[in-house]
């Protein structure tokens, strides 16, 4: 089947409202591409339309080089995997993988074609001994192998996963990931496609992030780039944790709550307003490079770290520590600092209208 994911400017709309804005991406022939956002983003839209269950008001959804904009679901020979896997209850696995192919019209699959079709996805996720069972006899995660099962049984070059892990338990969860990054090695060429709110998914399992919001692309990149090196306060925050402090940019470096900080600042232009991206794993306590003071507010023990929230001139700038023997009390006085290669300085407001 064809591999390989291309939106066209992709705009979708619901009652006149705009819930997918001109969205231009594409994902390469055996990529995972993640879609993360928060509710309402616009990545499950994106996701539907390239199942075909909505339809863009304007622009071109192309699996490999066809356009499929105007094809019906059945015919675009895709795999598809939701959030509560929708499985037949009165099916056993076995028929519940066999149906996507005993449905198919044309070209018909023979029987013994599915047989071995269907033992081949079992194998592979894990399920072979389960195949007499029914969907009500299996734990949570084993009815999500069997939906993706169901969905690799069709061999399809594009498998579209709808937040599939949000129904299951932490331990879980965890577990799946690395199935779901096992199959992704065994099936090298199937374009994956991956809908999620969840950060730790996204950076786990993808080779790139497409971060949405408020129906539009933010950014996309790869979890490093996205990570270490966010375009925009919005990304910064959604990709994992981060301190964003406003500064204004000084001639050398920036200034904030009235100290001065060496960063890189580009050509960014001197009293102009902007955003520091600080990760805080990254602030250190203590003397330092960077160094600014400020209350400790709040301490959360977290295992192998603390977090201490410190209020710095009325800003909150959170700092992740390797387990501390003796933590400072609530309300004492604290440096923490950080590294100028460990700052990034972002456009204030850019990317979050």
């Amino acid at each position: 089947m064809t591999s390989g994911i291309r939106f066209d400017s992709v705009t979708v709309a619901y009652d006149g409202t705009v819930v997918l804005a001109g969205l231009d991406l594409t994902v390469e022939s055996g990529e995972v591409m993640a879609l993360l956002g928060p509710s309402g983003s616009g990545k499950t839209t994106a996701l539907r339309a390239v199942a075909g269950f909505v339809r863009p008001v304007s622009g071109r959804v192309f699996l490999g080089d066809r356009d499929v904009t105007d094809l019906p679901p059945h015919r675009r020979g895709i795999g598809m995997v939701v959030q509560q896997y929708a499985l037949f209850p009165h099916l056993r696995v076995e028929d519940n993988v066999a149906f996507g192919l005993r449905a198919r019209k044309a070209p018909k699959v023979p029987r013994a074609e599915i047989r071995a079709r269907v033992t081949e996805a079992l194998e592979m996720t894990g399920m072979a001994a389960y195949a007499r069972r029914y969907p009500r006899e299996l734990s949570g995660g084993q009815q999500q192998r069997v939906a993706i099962a169901r969905a690799l049984a069709i061999r399809p070059g594009v498998l579209l996963l709808d937040e599939p892990l949000s129904a299951l338990d932490a331990q879980l969860r965890s577990g799946m990931l690395a199935e779901l990054a096992r199959l992704h090695r065994e099936l090298p060429d199937v374009s994956i496609l991956y809908v999620t709110h969840d950060q730790i998914e996204a950076l786990t399992l993808a080779d790139r992030i497409a971060v949405m919001d408020q129906a539009r692309l933010q950014a996309c990149g790869t979890p490093r780039e996205l990570y270490r090196a966010p375009v925009n306060e919005f990304t910064a925050s959604f990709v994992g944790n981060a301190n964003l402090l406003p500064v204004t940019v000084a001639e050398k470096g920036v200034t904030f709550a009235g100290t001065g900080l060496a960063v890189d600042t580009a050509d960014a232009a001197p009293g102009a307003r902007a955003t520091l991206c600080v990760r805080p794993h990254l602030v250190g306590l203590g003397d330092g490079p960077n160094a600014v003071t400020g209350t400790v507010t709040e301490i959360q023990w977290r295992g192998a770290t603390h977090r201490l929230h410190v209020d710095v001139d009325g800003h909150r700038l959170l700092a992740d520590l390797r387990e501390l023997k003796s933590p400072p009390a609530l309300g004492d006085h604290v440096t923490l600092h950080f590294a100028p290669e460990d700052a990034v300085l972002l456009a204030a407001g850019v990317g979050h209208d």
